[in-house]
């Protein structure tokens, strides 16, 4: 007689306890950045309770677990992110500004002691929309504000500079740092920076969202011929801005 899979399973399932294992929450955090007046931006809000209390940190939170105690339906690790950005910013409140926005998986963070209440994962999201509102603190935070990144002091280690006025909770440094790497990155490869402009742009503007996130100034010349000479990165609407510029 064949062994039926799906018993076994059930009969498994019957006779399992979590509580034979240590308990692990897990959590989502958000580096949402923008460009605003020409500078590189990220999203900050200030914890409103312990731990850390006063301190600023990314958008983020519990993911929800679900079931009758909680009063909540399961959600998934994208869903606790945007439920997050929105529920400490106010920003789904402003006309779908979270539609806008650019969301990608940035990767996982598990050290031991990296919350001091439990044993807690994040999964960490990276964001990116052009034009962003100013945030209004919601939730659990007591205040939410677009911070310059230079102004954080991040070292290349993922730390702050000694110094440093704004201090971020958690291991929110190393995080934000890794966001920052990655987002530099994809600039090279990808046609990222569109996601940091609106629908129609200039050239020029174009080539500002590069030197904010890379933090440095580009020749204007050879930046123009490379963004041509790359089929489909950008194309010609035909008009021109007030400026001059023709606009992609």
């Amino acid at each position: 007689m064949t062994p039926d899979p799906r018993r076994d399973e059930s009969e498994f399932l019957a006779n399992y306890d979590p509580r034979d294992y240590d308990p692990v929450s897990v959590t989502v955090d958000v580096v949402a950045l923008t460009i605003r007046d020409g500078a590189l931006h990220v999203l900050l809000v200030q914890r409103g309770n312990a731990p850390y209390e006063g301190m600023w940190a990314l958008p983020g939170g519990f993911v929800q677990a679900g079931g009758p105690l909680q009063g909540t339906d399961a959600e998934d690790l994208p869903d606790a992110a945007v439920r997050e950005l929105a529920e400490e910013t106010g920003l789904s409140a402003k006309g779908g500004v979270l539609g806008r926005v650019h969301l990608e998986q940035l990767g996982t963070y598990g050290s031991p002691g990296r919350d001091p209440r439990m044993r807690i994962i994040s999964v960490a999201y990276l964001a990116f929309a052009p034009e962003l509102p100013d945030p209004e603190a919601g939730g659990d935070a007591a205040d939410a504000a677009w911070i310059p990144v230079d102004a954080l002091g991040l070292t290349e280690s993922g730390d702050q500079r000694p110094g440093t006025t704004r201090r971020l909770a958690f291991d929110h440094a190393r995080i934000l740092s890794d966001g920052l790497e990655r987002a530099r990155g994809k600039l090279e490869y990808t046609p990222l920076a569109t996601a940091f402009c609106g629908g129609e742009f200039t050239i020029p503007e174009l080539r500002a969202v590069y030197e904010a996130v890379w933090g440095e100034e580009l020749h204007a010349g050879n930046f123009h011929r490379k963004v041509l000479s790359v089929p489909g990165f950008v194309e010609s609407t035909g008009a021109t801005s007030d400026r001059g510029g023709r606009r992609g």
